[in-house]
């Protein structure tokens, strides 16, 4: 997959019309992707309280005003109803629907919240010298539910889900000291090494995202994911609650740089 060096304004053009459907791994280089997790004003309180108590897989980045789609904080003028690739439609603990506008799903006591995602910072890696295959090969990125339950706030409960990165063992320490520069994505892996110790049985088949293969020398080291709301909503039941697709993010307009610890 080429590297999309555009700034954000011009990929959301893209995606708004049509011409951009695929994950957004590897676009908008240097600028904040972010999870959308889209709920009624009545069960807003407590997702808010959940992210705050779950911060490393539910990194909280903005809050929208009832009714309003419009993510002013991160890229005003933006329509998080159009402006993502792919979206997923949530009732009753059920993926009912995958669309790629959800204007006919709005309602005026939806209120939006945008998580943090680790596509912000691949490009920390990147610029470490440290390869990501699933962007060079046009993948999405590996996710699995873990055994880790999250702490449950109000309705909300479920549990975390991680992504995995395949990392060469003598740069390990090179991907968790970049990643942690970044909390508000996510920041430093939560495990290295045996997926069982997280309760992944088989790491070649992930329940989101494309399998990644390991090279030889390769370690697996996975970090809290954004899809965390997903597997939360198929646990917790909510009537309705409108997320993004598993790697198809929304692109703020927000330099990496403004999320990176000193």
């Amino acid at each position: 997959m080429p590297i999309d060096h555009r700034h954000p304004r011009d990929i959301r053009t893209d995606i708004r019309a049509g011409r951009i459907t695929g994950v957004t791994t590897g676009r908008g280089s240097g600028f904040v992707q972010a999870n959308l997790a889209v709920l009624p004003k009545e069960q807003a309180y407590d997702f808010l309280l959940f992210c705050q108590r779950n911060p490393r897989p539910c990194p909280l980045l903005e809050v929208t005003d009832a009714g309003s789609a419009d993510p002013v904080g991160m890229a005003p003028g933006a329509d998080l109803r159009t402006d993502i690739p792919r979206y997923r439609i949530y009732r009753d603990g059920a993926l009912a629907e995958e669309v790629t506008d959800v204007t006919p799903y709005w309602r005026d006591d939806l209120v939006a919240f945008l998580l943090g995602c680790s596509f912000t910072f691949e490009w920390a890696l990147l610029e470490a010298g440290i390869p990501l295959r699933h962007i060079n090969r046009g993948q999405n990125v590996a996710m699995w539910r873990t055994s880790i339950e999250c702490r449950p706030a109000g309705i909300f409960h479920g549990p975390m889900v991680v992504s995995m990165r395949p990392i060469p063992a003598s740069m390990v320490a090179a991907a968790v000291t970049a990643s942690a520069r970044f909390p508000s994505a996510h920041g430093a892996p939560i495990h290295v090494g045996d997926p069982a110790a997280i309760g992944i049985k088989d790491i070649t088949r992930p329940d989101w995202g494309d399998a990644q293969e390991m090279e030889r020398g390769d370690v697996p080291v996975f970090w809290a994911c954004g899809v965390t709301p997903q597997a939360v909503a198929l646990a917790s039941k909510p009537a309705f609650m409108i997320t993004h697709s598993p790697g198809h993010m929304f692109l703020t307009d927000m330099p990496n740089a403004a999320l990176a610890a000193p």
